[in-house]
C-alpha cells in the first residue's frame, strides 16, 4: 500500500519535476498588457507582476502594448514562441467581446491560448464631473431623455467595456445616451473634466482615483453588489433592474505552451491574488479578487461571449 502511495505521489509531482529539470523560468518573463499605461489593466498588471517576480525568482517585466482596443497587443503574445516567457494581461475587450466587434480579428480567443487563470473582476463606474447638477443615475437618466440631444457619455474607444456597459444601460433604460469614444481613459476623462463629455463609464480602479481626488461624482456601479469602498454608491441594477455588466482580467499565454508551465503559472497567479496583500489592494481599487482555475477561466471566457453577443447585435456596434 505504502509503495502504491507513493508511486502516486511520483506520478502527480511529474509536471513539476519537468518545470525543476527545465529550470523555468532562467530568464525574465514579459507580460504584455495590452493598453496603454495608466489604465485599470497597467494597474493590476503592474501589482501581478512584481508578485510573480518573488515567487517565480525571475524578473516578470510588464511591457505596454496598445491599440484596436486590446487586440493588438494581445495578437502579439497568440503569435508569439510558447515557450512560458510571454503572457498576456488578458480583459474582457480582448476575449470575450472582441470576436463580436472585430470580423478581421487576428485571432481566435479559445483556440489560439493557453488560459492560465483568471485574477477578478470589476465594475465600470458612471461618473460624473463633481459639479454636475444630476446627483443620482435616475436624474441623469430623466435628464437624458427631456434634453435635446440627450446625455453624452465617453468610454476608453469604440467596443471597450465602458461603451458596452452604457449600451446596456441605454437599452434597458430607455435613457437617451449618446456614445463618445476615445483612445484610452487619459483622453476621455480629461474630456470629462473640461466639459466636452457630461459623463463616462470608467472601470473602477482608475475611476476610484479621480473619485477620491473630488474630481468626479460616481453615480452608479455596474456590479451585481455594492462595493464595500463605496456603500453608499447604488448598482445600475437597483435604478434600472437587470442591468449588470462587469470587466474582468486574467492571464494568458500562446496555445501550446507547456501544461507543466501553464499549471505552474495558474498555481502562481492564483496564490497571488488570494495573498492578502494583493488582495486588499485589488479591493481598495474597486476590483473584486475571483481567481479561477485554467479550465474554469476558459470556460467563462465562452460565458462571457454568450451574454454580450445581443447587446453588441442590438447596438450594431461593428469594428474594421
Amino acid at each position: 500500500m505504502l509503495r502504491r502511495m507513493g508511486l502516486f505521489v511520483l506520478l502527480a509531482a511529474l509536471p513539476l519535476l519537468g518545470i525543476a529539470q527545465s529550470g523555468y523560468p532562467t530568464r525574465p518573463v514579459k507580460l504584455v498588457v495590452p493598453f496603454a499605461p495608466g489604465g485599470a489593466t497597467d494597474l493590476v498588471g503592474r501589482l501581478l507582476a512584481q508578485k510573480l517576480t518573488e515567487s517565480l525568482k525571475q524578473q516578470v517585466v510588464v511591457e505596454n502594448r496598445g491599440g484596436g482596443g486590446s487586440t493588438v497587443g494581445t495578437e502579439l503574445v497568440a503569435k508569439s514562441a510558447p515557450d512560458g516567457y510571454t503572457l498576456v494581461m488578458a480583459a474582457n475587450t480582448s476575449m470575450s467581446t472582441a470576436p463580436l466587434l472585430y470580423p478581421k480579428l487576428a485571432y481566435r480567443p479559445l483556440e489560439d491560448f493557453a488560459h492560465v487563470a483568471r485574477i477578478g473582476t470589476f465594475p465600470n463606474g458612471f461618473v460624473v464631473r463633481a459639479d454636475h447638477p444630476a446627483r443620482s443615475l435616475a436624474e441623469l437618466l430623466a435628464m437624458s431623455k427631456s434634453k435635446p440631444g440627450g446625455v453624452s457619455y465617453g468610454s476608453a474607444g469604440q467596443g471597450s467595456a465602458g461603451h458596452l456597459t452604457g449600451e446596456l444601460l441605454k437599452s434597458m433604460s430607455g435613457a437617451n445616451l449618446e456614445h463618445v469614444p476615445y483612445k484610452g481613459t487619459g483622453p476621455a476623462t480629461t474630456d470629462l473634466l473640461g466639459g466636452a463629455i457630461e459623463a463616462m463609464f470608467d472601470g473602477m480602479p482608475t475611476a476610484t482615483q479621480n473619485v477620491r481626488a473630488g474630481k468626479v461624482r460616481l453615480l452608479a456601479v455596474s456590479g451585481s453588489d455594492r462595493l464595500a469602498t463605496f456603500p453608499d454608491v447604488p448598482t445600475m441594477n437597483e435604478v434600472v433592474p437587470g442591468a449588470i455588466g462587469v470587466a474582468w482580467f486574467g492571464v494568458s499565454a500562446p496555445a501550446q505552451t507547456p501544461t507543466s508551465i501553464v499549471k505552474l503559472l495558474e498555481q502562481e497567479v492564483i496564490r497571488a491574488v488570494r495573498s492578502d496583500d494583493v488582495r486588499a489592494k485589488l479591493s481598495d481599487i474597486g476590483m473584486t479578487p475571483g481567481p479561477l482555475s485554467s479550465a474554469e477561466y476558459a470556460a467563462y471566457i465562452a460565458a462571457e461571449t454568450k451574454k454580450w453577443a445581443p447587446v453588441v447585435a442590438s447596438a450594431k456596434v461593428r469594428i474594421e
